[in-house]
C-alpha cells in the first residue's frame, strides 16, 4: 500500500491550525505565571503603608532588612543546591562517555615555544639545565705565534737541531 502525499495547501492549512493553537496556550500558560506572580505578593508582601513618626519608620525599615536577609538566604541556598546538582551532573556525564568508551580528542594548539621554555613550564623553578649547547663550549682564543714564524726559515736546519740528545735538550728548555 503506498501511502498519499498531502498537499500543500493542506500542509500550510494544519501549519497555521498548530501554530494558533500553540499561541493560546502560551498566552493562558503567561495569564497563568502572571495571577500566580500576584497571588504570592499578596500573601509575602503586605501593601506598604507609609509611617506616619520616625518611630514607626524605624521599624520597618527593620522588618524590610530582616525580609532581605531571609530571601538572601534562601537564594544563596537555592544556589548552592544548583551548583551541587550541576556537578553531579558534570560527573554522571564524565561516567557515561567512560562506559561508552567514546572520546572526545580535544583540538592541539600550535605552540611556539622553546626547548628551555618548555622544561620550566613542566619542572617549574627546578629546570636549571640549559639547552643552549653553543653557551656551553669554551672559548679559544686564536693566536698568532710570530717567534715560531721567524724561526721556521729552513725546516732542514731545524730538524738537524732537533737530532740527537742537545736537540731534546733545547727542546725541554725552551718549553720551560
Amino acid at each position: 500500500m503506498s501511502e498519499k502525499k498531502m498537499s500543500s495547501s493542506r500542509k500550510h492549512h494544519l501549519k497555521s491550525l498548530m501554530l494558533s493553537i500553540a499561541k493560546g496556550l502560551l498566552e493562558e500558560e503567561e495569564r497563568e505565571r502572571e495571577e500566580e506572580r500576584r497571588r504570592y505578593m499578596a500573601e509575602n508582601c503586605s501593601p506598604v503603608s507609609m509611617p506616619r513618626g520616625m518611630q514607626d519608620l524605624l521599624e520597618l525599615c527593620k522588618e524590610i532588612h530582616h525580609k532581605i536577609e531571609v530571601i538572601d538566604e534562601e537564594r544563596y541556598d537555592l544556589e548552592m543546591k544548583v551548583n551541587k546538582s550541576n556537578k553531579e551532573i558534570d560527573d554522571l556525564k564524565i561516567k557515561v562517555q567512560d562506559l561508552m568508551g567514546k572520546f572526545k580528542k580535544p583540538v592541539l594548539k600550535k605552540v611556539r615555544m622553546s626547548a628551555d621554555a618548555m622544561l620550566k613550564a613542566l619542572l617549574g623553578s627546578k629546570h636549571t639545565v640549559n639547552l643552549d649547547l653553543r653557551a656551553n663550549l669554551k672559548q679559544v682564543k686564536k693566536e698568532v705565534k710570530e717567534e715560531e714564524l721567524r724561526d721556521v726559515g729552513d725546516w732542514r736546519k731545524n730538524i738537524e737541531d732537533k737530532a740527537g740528545m742537545d736537540g731534546r735538550k733545547k727542546m725541554f728548555e725552551a718549553e720551560a
